[in-house]
């Protein structure tokens, strides 16, 4: 799944860690999810989207 989270977090001048923080994941998750390798929960998705005020599909796309 493809996703604009680096590009999101980096423009609120985030860490990873920062990130991983306020999502209530680990950092790593942030970085598999980050690299594509990782396709988060629903739940996940949604907490992330609610986090930046987009809505999910700004966020996530299925291309």
């Amino acid at each position: 799944m493809k996703n604009k989270l680096r590009e999101l977090r980096a423009a609120k001048e985030w860490s990873q860690a920062e990130l991983a923080d306020k999502l209530g994941v680990s950092r790593q998750t942030i970085n598999a999810i980050e690299t594509e390798k990782y396709d988060p929960s629903l739940p996940l998705a949604f907490k992330v989207a609610r986090l930046f005020k987009l809505p999910s599909e700004n966020i996530f796309s299925a291309d």
